[in-house]
């Protein structure tokens, strides 16, 4: 899974940086620590509890096996403050695939679980859908720029968000595809705005994992507000990540751009589905992901 050894993991992630955010404390094979910074507030951020999670469940895995998918369920609202405990199962060791199921734990209550599977590479035929013909990144302005300074302000007193680079692709921009009746959509550019250490490939595929919670959600409720880097006014929405899931198609670098496409074919009965799919530079499909949030007015 990586060619790196823990103890040379640890030392090429500086606490200050956002591979910090990621870093664990071992505490026997097959149990680490962690600490999450707060999303939302007194909750702690759920891509950051399921980027933990695949950490952790990485860190058992040996040889050359890369992370394929991972399918998590958010149980309870993590607290920010304590530490949060990984508990990973060994559930098989396959000639070409491994499975590891993770219990995320706080105050002896389950806050996550995750399963996630690892496969050894094998050659095969290669297709992908088209990435739509975008403007690039370097058009956009950074979202985080747009903020107002006190907003910027109190989010880096959390101490999370770091290192990331955001630009939204305005809906009336070229290439943009026709809105379909009852499907909202947003595209947007994203990376790690600094390098992420070499010989580490699960740490990109951990990464994403987390930049993949920052706007997905929000998809499924644009049709009543704008997501929440967008929107200048108090949000009318409770919107709460209730399951995720990702599948990694081809290799990628988080800290270099992608576009992830998202569109939300259904909300209803509290509850709003999210798809995304992420494109490199070159155009080719990387990651595709899946979210179903709650969703209910604010009263």
């Amino acid at each position: 899974m990586t060619d790196l050894t823990e103890q040379e993991i640890r030392a090429d992630r500086p606490a200050g940086s956002f591979a910090g955010l990621l870093e664990l404390e071992r505490l026997d094979e097959n149990t680490f620590r962690g600490r999450c910074h707060a999303g939302a507030p007194m909750r702690a951020f759920g891509g950051q509890v399921a980027a933990q999670a695949l950490t952790a469940a990485g860190r058992t895995c040996g040889g050359p096996r890369a992370v394929h998918s991972l399918h998590g369920y958010f149980l309870l609202p993590g607290d920010p403050s304590q530490p949060i405990r990984y508990e990973v199962e060994r559930v098989r060791e396959g000639v070409s695939y491994t499975t590891r199921r993770v219990t995320a734990v706080q105050n002896q209550n389950a806050i996550f679980t995750l399963s996630a599977s690892f496969k050894r590479p094998e050659t095969a035929t290669d297709r992908h859908r088209t990435m739509p013909p975008l403007p690039g990144p370097e058009t956009l302005p950074d979202a985080f720029s747009l903020w107002d300074p006190a907003l910027r302000a109190a989010i880096t007193g959390t101490g999370g968000f770091r290192d990331l680079e955001l630009r939204f692709v305005p809906p009336d921009a070229p290439g943009v595809p026709a809105a379909v009746p009852g499907m909202p959509q947003q595209f947007v550019w994203l990376r790690i705005a600094s390098p992420l250490p070499e010989g580490d490939p699960l740490l990109h595929v951990c990464a994403l994992t987390y930049l993949s919670d920052l706007t997905l959600a929000s998809t499924a409720g644009l049709h009543e507000q704008p997501n929440f880097f967008q929107r200048t006014e108090p949000p009318r929405l409770l919107i709460a990540s209730l399951d995720h899931a990702m599948w990694f198609h081809r290799p990628f670098r988080a800290d270099e751009w992608l576009l992830f496409a998202q569109r939300s074919p259904s909300s209803s009965d509290g509850r709003g589905l999210s798809l995304g799919e992420f494109y490199d530079r070159d155009g080719r499909l990387v990651a595709s992901a899946v979210q179903e949030s709650l969703i209910r007015r604010l009263r």
